[in-house]
């Protein structure tokens, strides 16, 4: 018996493949688990004709994607994130951010197509876009602090400085005090010489 697939069936062959199978395992299985349909002159053709159309309709759909890649040519994302004094990202950026930053550059994209996972560093990145099963692209992003984190982290690091002047003026007036205190050397005393005995 000769049928056609409208399902995968494991060990047997994927949905719209045609197959020669045992009349009973057709009958008492695949057909009236509507897994398959008889595969009649007719039934083949229409098979054929929906399949050239897919094939149109995948193309047509690759073809769209490879136009959409192009708007991506030259794009470079910069993406503000909170951090902490120690450059750590709180949380991450992700998917949301990369399509926001996009959106500002009127680039409209599902988050699913953005397929890198959350950077938690501040720098030089990269997002793949999957804007079809066979076509992605990459866009370059920079992770930089937002303005309030960088208000803070300079105010930290002008802190450390006034912190180590400050430690430095210290050690240095605690050195010149010692010095100060330091007892003068005293010069070695000369012994008196000793008069010879006068002679009788």
């Amino acid at each position: 018996m000769k049928i056609i697939l409208k399902q995968d069936v494991p060990g047997l062959g994927y949905k719209d493949e045609i197959h020669t199978v045992k009349d009973g395992y057709g009958r008492n299985y695949l057909l009236p688990q509507r897994l398959a349909v008889l595969a009649t002159e007719k039934a083949v053709k229409a098979l054929n004709e929906e399949l050239k159309q897919r094939a149109h309709k995948l193309a047509k759909i690759k073809a769209d994607a490879e136009e959409a890649a192009k708007q991506y040519e030259g794009i470079t994302l910069q993406i503000e994130a909170r951090v902490s004094d120690g450059q750590a990202i709180y949380g991450s950026v992700g998917p949301a951010q990369i399509v926001a930053a996009l959106a500002e550059k009127g680039i409209e994209l599902d988050p699913k197509k953005v397929l890198t996972k959350g950077v938690k560093v501040l720098g030089q990145h990269t997002a793949l876009i999957q804007l079809h099963r066979e076509v992605s692209v990459e866009v370059p992003f920079e992770v930089v602090p937002d303005e309030s984190s960088r208000k803070a982290i300079e105010e930290a690091a002008a802190q450390r400085k006034a912190d180590r002047a400050k430690e430095a003026a210290k050690a240095e007036t605690t050195e010149a005090e010692e010095t100060e205190e330091a007892p003068a050397e005293e010069a070695p005393a000369t012994e008196a010489p000793v008069e010879a005995p006068a002679a009788e």
